[in-house]
C-alpha cells in the first residue's frame, strides 16, 4: 500500500510539541511521546492497518468490522479496547466509536464522521505545545467525555418534552399517549448506551489495567459521576411518563364510569316503563284495561309518575352528579 494513499489524520507528541500529520510509517521511527492516529470513515484498505501495522487482537478488529457493539472495555496483552457511542441529536441514532490504547498512542476507528472527536481534534492540532501532564489517557478522558456531554441535551430535550405534557390540557388523550410512548421508546434508546457506558467506566476506574494515576482517576470518575446524573435524569423521566400515562388512563375510565352510570340510570327509568308499554302493547281481544274510557291517559300519567318518582329518588342517591 502507498502512503499517499492512507487517509488517516495522525498527532505526534515529541518533546511536548505538536506534529500534525507527520509520515505514517515513519511515526514509529520519530520515537515520539506518544501519539493519536484517527481512522475517520476508514477504507477496508486502511482498516488492514490495525492488523498490519498496529498488530491489535484479531478480535478487537473484528469488533470494530462487524455491526454496532455494546459499549464496552476489552484487556488484552499490550493494549486496551474500548467501545464507545456518540448519538445522534436528532435521531438518538448511535455511532461507534472504537478506542485502542497502547503504551504510548491512542488509536480511534470510527465508520461515520463523529463530531465529537473532530472537536477534540481541532483543540489539539491547534496548539503548538502540549503540557507535561496532557498525556494518552488525558486524550482518552477528552474524548470520552465529549462523547458523554453530548448526551446531556438529548436528555433535556426528552426532559422539555415530558413538561410540555404535563401542562398541556387540550391534546386528547390518545394523542397524548402516543406520545408518551415516543418518549418512553426513545429513553429505551439512550439508555442501551448510557447504562454500558457507566459499566465501561466503572470497570476502567476499578481495574488496575488501565494505568490510571490518582490525577487521571478523578478525572475519569467526573464522567462516571455525569453517567449516573444521566440515569437518574432517565429514570425520573420514565417514572414522569408512566405517571402521566397512569393519569390518563386513570381518567379515561372514570369518564367513562360517568358515561356508563348515566347510561344504567336512563335504562333502569325506562325499563318498567318499558314494561307497561309492552305489556298493553300485546293486542289481546281480552284485556279490560282496553275497554276502559280515558285508559290511556290513566296509563300514560301513571308512567309518567313512575318515571318522575324514580328520578327524584335517583337524583336523592347521587346518580346524577358528575364528579
Amino acid at each position: 500500500m502507498k502512503e499517499g494513499v492512507i487517509m488517516v489524520r495522525t498527532i505526534a507528541i515529541i518533546d511536548h510539541k505538536v506534529i500534525v500529520n507527520p509520515p505514517f510509517r515513519q511515526i514509529n521511527e520519530m520515537k515520539p511521546d506518544w501519539f493519536w492516529v484517527d481512522f475517520d470513515c476508514p477504507t477496508s484498505g486502511e482498516t488492514n492497518l490495525l492488523r498490519t501495522f498496529f498488530d491489535f487482537h484479531p478480535l478487537a478488529v473484528e469488533d470494530c468490522v462487524n455491526a454496532l457493539q455494546r459499549p464496552k472495555v476489552e484487556f488484552y496483552e499490550d493494549h486496551l479496547f474500548y467501545v464507545v457511542h456518540a448519538l445522534d441529536n436528532k435521531t438518538l441514532e448511535a455511532t461507534e466509536v472504537d478506542i485502542f490504547t497502547t503504551k504510548n498512542c491512542v488509536v480511534t476507528y470510527h465508520k461515520t464522521n463523529v463530531p465529537e472527536i473532530d472537536f477534540v481534534w481541532k483543540y489539539l492540532s491547534g496548539l503548538e505545545t502540549i503540557p507535561p501532564e496532557l498525556g494518552k489517557n488525558e486524550l482518552l478522558h477528552k474524548l470520552m467525555d465529549k462523547l458523554v456531554d453530548m448526551y446531556f441535551p438529548i436528555m433535556h430535550e426528552l426532559e422539555e418534552r415530558v413538561i410540555s405534557i404535563e401542562s398541556n390540557e387540550d391534546d386528547e388523550a390518545p394523542k397524548i399517549i402516543n406520545q408518551i410512548f415516543d418518549i418512553r421508546g426513545d429513553l429505551l434508546t439512550l439508555r442501551k448506551t448510557v447504562v454500558p457506558m457507566r459499566e465501561l467506566l466503572y470497570r476502567m476506574l476499578e481495574s488496575k489495567r488501565v494505568g490510571l494515576d490518582a490525577d487521571e482517576r478523578s478525572y475519569f470518575h467526573d464522567i462516571y459521576d455525569h453517567l449516573l446524573r444521566l440515569t437518574d435524569m432517565m429514570t425520573s423521566a420514565r417514572e414522569m411518563t408512566s405517571d402521566i400515562r397512569d393519569n390518563y388512563i386513570s381518567l379515561n375510565s372514570y369518564r367513562m364510569n360517568n358515561i356508563m352510570k348515566t347510561l344504567t340510570v336512563i335504562t333502569t327509568i325506562f325499563m318498567p316503563l318499558t314494561f307497561i308499554a309492552g305489556l298493553y302493547g300485546m293486542n289481546f281481544v281480552n284485556m279490560p284495561e282496553l275497554q276502559t274510557k280515558n285508559g290511556y291517559f290513566y296509563v300514560l300519567g301513571f308512567m309518567i309518575f313512575l318515571g318522575a318518582v324514580m328520578s327524584i329518588w335517583f337524583k336523592k342517591k347521587g346518580w346524577f352528579e358528575q364528579d
